[in-house]
């Protein structure tokens, strides 16, 4: 239970920041700008965590799903 709340925690956090990207403007605004950067290695960092425990394949296919 606790890994699939890390799991959905970063698809949340890759979602955000693909919708910060939208805003960046060539990374010319800032706040955009570092929710992006926060948002993507959140995300990483996040599923590295829950790789650990449920194998690769499967959360790609969650990861794709929900995201």
């Amino acid at each position: 239970m606790k890994i699939a709340i890390i799991l959905f925690f970063a698809i949340l956090s890759e979602v955000i920041a693909t919708i910060a990207l939208k805003l960046l403007d060539g990374f010319t605004r800032i706040v955009p700008s570092v929710i992006v950067v926060i948002g993507y290695g959140a995300s990483f960092y996040l599923l590295s965590i829950s790789l650990k425990a449920i194998p690769i394949g499967l959360a790609y296919v969650i990861w794709s799903g929900v995201g």
